[in-house]
């Protein structure tokens, strides 16, 4: 998608950045774990496959896309309006993904359904609350940047407007840490027993109350949400 391709998000708690041609080498390398094939029902793909990837997440208008980098060692000034590319999302910065994917609800050509997905993937950063930072941040933003997200979609799907009907996320069920953290911003379960494909499904009830994310981001200390331009040049 390109409504974030040149947009940074700072909080106390984790960095936002479009993902770049620059992160596919660490992004590749992750991919090569098992245990995240697993997590994230993927398969492995060669480099060159993965670059055409980060292609196709920059432009397709139903993925929004940011890699989650470790938040400033330093202040940021408020006079500084630029994140220049490498400052903060260098490979030793970057820890994970995520990911909102927008498809057409079967019963309203005019609304979509969101899907949210995340991966910390270094072992080292997990369960440090960088997951829950990195979705309370994208939900912030999806929140102030609705319109221009679901019009992009709409001029994909060919019609005038386009509204948000749900928010939900998918998980497998052997991935309780991931469960657990959905469900501690307010995700709740479909069904008590994992579908067909051994995933839970998760909703997020009345996430465009105004306020409610807001909230969350005050109650898990996530601090200094601010949207700045990103530049690789």
């Amino acid at each position: 998608m390109l409504a974030n391709e040149n947009t940074a998000i700072l909080t106390s708690m984790v960095t936002l950045v479009p993902y770049e041609k620059s992160h596919v080498p660490t992004y590749h390398n992750w991919m090569k774990d098992p245990d995240i094939q697993e997590a994230t029902a993927s398969e492995p793909l060669s480099l060159e496959e993965e670059y055409s990837m980060q292609v196709s997440w920059r432009q397709d208008s139903d993925k929004l896309t940011f890699i989650a980098c470790m938040p400033s060692r330093a202040p940021i000034s408020d006079q500084e309006t630029t994140l220049q590319a490498g400052k903060l999302d260098s490979p030793d910065q970057i820890i994970g993904d995520v990911n909102l994917f927008l498809t057409v609800a079967d019963e309203d050509p005019e609304g979509c359904i969101g899907e949210l997905e995340l991966m910390i993937a270094p072992t080292s950063q997990q369960r440090q609350g960088y997951g829950r930072a990195t979705v309370l941040t994208i939900l912030n933003y999806i929140q102030r940047n609705l319109e221009g997200i679901l019009a992009e979609f709409a001029r994909k799907e060919g019609v005038e407007s386009m509204s948000l009907l749900q928010l939900k996320a998918k998980i497998g069920g052997k991935n309780k840490k991931s469960i657990g953290l959905f469900e501690s911003i307010g995700f709740i379960k479909v069904d008590e027993s994992a579908n067909y494909f051994g995933e839970f499904e998760l909703i997020l009830e009345g996430f465009l109350e105004e306020g409610r994310t807001r909230g969350l981001l005050e109650k898990f200390g996530v601090e200094g949400y601010r949207e700045m331009r990103y530049s690789n040049e």
